[in-house]
């Protein structure tokens, strides 16, 4: 049974509205005994009038170590932080300067590196498949993670390795996993060499892709390679999509043959029984 959340977002995140209290008694609503929340660092998003997708992280850790504070006989808060990286070479050096300054400085629990940004543009946004394929948008992608996993340091799990599926053009949001076996055997073979995991993103089914990120097939060829760090994180950014179809991920995880989830207090792993 999945008691933990380690995915999430609140108004310290541009695309949440809602406060880090309510999404917390929610989650003490829903039984879960740790609740971590990860709001979005994306220093240098490429923005425009969505917003800049950065925080005052000095404002984030004070208020969240006063809710730890204050939520500690109800549930375990952790301190958390999706940062986005990238591959751009005219980006790259910056922003790996920025985090290592910032992990050094603030004391989080957990981090999370995702790939947000492709070519300066957030695959989200039509104009980004107007100028490439679908197989060589999911192929860029996955390039990006195996550069990625290589060049930053100080995340532990390596977020929603297949994220940039749920914007696909095609009507289905499919994509065949033997197409790409190849770079993401490279992508899952350097994150275990480097010491991170990956995480089961629910938000998948939330978007009907009947899959978490990533697919089922990565999950198991994680497996197969020795991989063992597994966060389970809903990406919820409001108080009803906490631990979304967790006993849907329980069951698939199960059936693969994954017996541990992982959480991090401190940036420590803990191995729980599934």
């Amino acid at each position: 049974m999945i008691l933990a959340d380690f995915h999430t977002h609140t108004n310290f995140s541009t695309d949440s509205d809602y406060s880090p209290e309510s999404m917390i008694e929610r989650a003490i609503s829903l039984g879960l005994s740790t609740y971590c929340i990860t709001d979005h660092m994306d220093y240098r998003f490429p923005h425009g009038d969505e917003g800049t997708f950065t925080f005052s992280p000095e404002d984030y850790i004070t208020h969240l170590q006063e809710l730890k504070k204050r939520y500690a006989n109800q549930i375990e808060l952790l301190i958390g932080i999706e940062l986005g990286l990238r591959n751009e070479p005219e980006q790259k050096e910056e922003v790996r300067e920025y985090y290592n300054s910032l992990l050094s400085t603030y004391p989080f629990d957990f981090v999370i590196g995702s790939t947000h940004v492709l070519q300066n543009i957030d695959p989200y946004y039509k104009e980004f498949w107007t100028t490439t394929t679908t197989e060589e948008g999911i192929l860029a992608y996955f390039q990006s993670i195996a550069h990625n996993a290589k060049y930053y340091q100080g995340f532990q799990v390596y977020g929603h390795l297949d994220y940039i599926i749920r914007y696909i053009p095609d009507t289905l949001k499919a994509y065949d996993y033997l197409d790409y076996k190849d770079i993401l055997d490279e992508c899952l073979k350097a994150l275990i060499e480097y010491g991170i995991g990956i995480e089961c993103n629910t938000s998948g089914f939330k978007y009907k892709l009947s899959n978490p990120h990533p697919k089922a097939e990565i999950l198991k060829r994680y497996l197969e390679l020795g991989g063992e760090i597994l966060t389970i994180g809903s990406d919820a950014h409001k108080p009803e999509h906490i631990a979304y179809d967790f006993t849907v991920a329980n069951e698939l995880l199960t059936n693969l043959g994954f017996r541990y989830y992982t959480v991090f207090r401190d940036k420590k792993p803990t191995f729980v029984k599934l």
